[in-house]
Order: C-alpha cells, then structure tokens, then sequence
C-alpha cells in the first residue's frame, strides 16, 4: 500500500512540474499571469499537502491534509478549464495536465472516502 501512496505523491509532483512548464509558456500579459500564479499555487499546494498528509499521526489528520489536497486539485482544475476556454496555452499541454488533475481528484477522493 506504501508505494501507492509514493505513487500518488509522485505524479503530484509531476503535476506540479507539468504545471511550471505549462504557465512559462502562458502569455505574460495580466491574465496569463494572473491564472499562471494561481495555476502554480494550487498545484504546487496539492502535492505539498499530500507530502503533509504521509507524516500525519491519526486518521483525522490525513484526511484533513489530503481534502486539502483534492480542493487544491478541483481549483487546478477551473482554472485550467477557464484558460480552455480563453484558448491559452499549448492546448496539448492543457489537456494532458486536466486529464491528470481528473484521474488524482477520482484518487484522492477515493483514499479519502476509504479513510472515513
């Protein structure tokens, strides 16, 4: 069960990779920056707190670090969905990092879920 956990902590921090070299190719105007800065934030901040949530003591602790986690997901998620919608950004890319964001949320919410 351990490396599932190392797993999901490692495509968290290959999404919050994916997510730097997506925004350094946003344009620099206020709204790439604007959705880049909130892009880096929240995916940067899922993976963070699901480092967090594997040094947590009790149960009620996980599960609190890791809702953190999915919110910070499902936020990465508009916002990729609105720059959808703007057309910003490699479309390749985009796509390829809301798809992973889906496949993490149905994952955390899961691990969630199973805690409970």
């Amino acid at each position: 069960m351990s490396n599932k956990k190392y797993d999901i902590e490692d495509r968290l921090v290959k999404l919050a990779a994916n997510a730097i070299l997506f925004c350094k190719d946003l344009p620099q105007d206020f709204t790439g920056q604007y959705y880049g800065n909130q892009l880096l934030r929240s995916c940067g901040s899922s993976a963070l707190n699901f480092g967090e949530a594997q040094g947590t003591n009790t149960s009620r602790d996980y599960i609190h670090k890791a809702s953190i986690c999915l919110k910070e997901l499902k936020e990465s998620r508009v916002n990729l969905k609105i720059l959808n919608e703007v057309d910003y950004g490699t479309d390749l890319r985009r796509t390829d990092l809301l798809d992973e964001i889906e496949q993490l949320i149905r994952i955390i919410a899961t691990i969630i879920k199973n805690k409970k």
